[in-house]
């Protein structure tokens, strides 16, 4: 999928660094990390035993950093925005950023084994893990673990069994945006862009990406439990049908599949779109520009994405990769991504130091509740998400193929 690039909202200088030393060494044991050893099952599902490092040893260098555009920024795009300069000159490693555009992307790009580190999205994590193309993160040697929120770690997208295969960056949900004059009441129900979409004929949006099959999948979760769906990315055959056949309903009414978020700012601002899914840093580009919407999250909850750094199994300079993933997860590293990108910060501190006072807030970043309401993005795999052992479920390339159908 494509993500929001260089979202620019206001900025915080970066500062600071984490210093990690002792000798360099891994292991497959269960030695620290916060989780068993790699190769646990969680729902049929059995990672491929890599080993994890022991210690951080020596900067090598240099660190290979695949990034979403806005993760690494090093004052190439504005002088202002830079949290890379100072991660290179109090570590010694010389990060080399290589941006991707797609989940896809990344994932054939890790499989090289070139790159130290990478940034995941839930669409992509359990695909790298079960390709054994990361390795298990010993969160022992990493300071900032701590203090990252505990609601997004053991997640069925970041681990398994138990075992953490990355570090939480930052995270949000998506939202419901209606134009308030064009819209009411207030929506409440996902069901105003599906079974009530003809409401709004042709000027109802929607996220563009097989991973938004998710999004129909958890309506019918709350609107048709006999359709047993439990899990939105745990769908069998007949369940991913059932949310075909919603998605090709709303197709008839929809204006538009939007991945650039400016385009969703101007179709609202225009009045082309009335009601669709959206992200927080959209409404607030919309709003902040004049349109009248608003965003809210449904009683049903939403989907939603928590982005992952992971360390390559093999990668070159694993040292430097393990400081990279300490820094960029500290309260500043934090506080000037997530204003930048528009996310909410996964390390808690970070809240004290972002320059706009209430950004937490807006994007609920300690808000426990409002977290438990998302369904992250997680990788649809064959071996069904949801426990059941009596059925295959679909995968990704199954969801690619149905989001093709739906689009026509």
């Amino acid at each position: 999928m494509r993500r929001i690039g260089s979202k620019r909202l206001a900025a915080v200088a970066c500062v600071g660094v984490l210093a990690l030393a002792t000798a360099c060494g891994t292991s497959s044991g269960d030695g620290g990390g916060g989780g068993e050893k790699a190769g646990e099952e969680q729902g049929g599902f059995t990672a491929p035993d890599v080993p994890m490092a022991e210690e951080v040893g020596d900067p090598e260098g240099q660190v290979n950093v695949l990034a979403w555009p806005g993760y690494a920024e090093d004052g190439s795009t504005d002088k202002s925005i830079d949290w890379v300069t100072p991660f290179e000159k109090e570590s010694g490693c010389q990060a080399n950023v290589k941006y991707f555009g797609t989940s896809d992307e990344a994932v054939q790009l890790m499989k090289t084994g070139e790159y130290d580190v990478v940034s995941a999205s839930g669409d992509a994590t359990l695909r790298m893990i079960a390709a054994g193309d990361v390795a298990p993160v010993n969160t022992d040697l990493l300071t900032n673990y701590a203090d990252i929120a505990d609601f997004l770690k053991d997640q069925a997208f970041n681990s398994v069994g138990g075992q953490m295969y990355g570090v939480p960056h930052g995270w949000g949900a998506n939202l419901l945006m209606y134009n308030t004059e064009a819209v009411s009441p207030a929506p409440t129900s996902w069901g105003s862009v599906f079974d009530d979409a003809s409401a709004y004929a042709g000027k109802v949006t929607a996220y563009d990406s097989p991973i938004y099959i998710a999004d129909a999948a958890l309506y019918l979760m709350n609107s048709q439990p006999d359709l047993g769906i439990k899990d939105p990315y745990a769908l069998d055959e007949d369940q991913l049908a059932a949310a075909v056949d919603l998605l090709k309903e709303q197709r008839a009414n929809v204006s538009e599949y939007w991945s650039d978020y400016l385009k969703e700012v101007q179709a609202f601002k225009t009045g082309d779109s009335v009601i669709g899914t959206t992200w927080q840093v959209i409404a607030s580009v919309a709003q902040g520009e004049g349109a009248p919407v608003e965003a809210v999250l449904p009683e049903e909850g939403a989907t939603g994405w928590s982005d992952t750094w992971m360390i390559s199994a093999k990668a070159p300079n694993p040292n430097c990769g393990y400081l990279w993933m300490d820094y960029i997860t500290s309260p500043k590293a934090q506080a000037a991504v997530a204003e930048y990108f528009g996310e909410a910060p996964a390390n808690t501190k970070a809240c004290d130091l972002t320059s706009d006072k209430s950004f937490c807030d807006t994007y609920h970043a300690t808000d426990a509740d409002f977290a438990a309401q998302i369904h992250y993005w997680t990788t649809p795999i064959e071996q069904c998400l949801d426990g059941r052992t009596d059925v295959t479920c679909t995968n990704y390339g199954d969801w690619t193929t149905a989001w093709t159908e739906v689009k026509g």
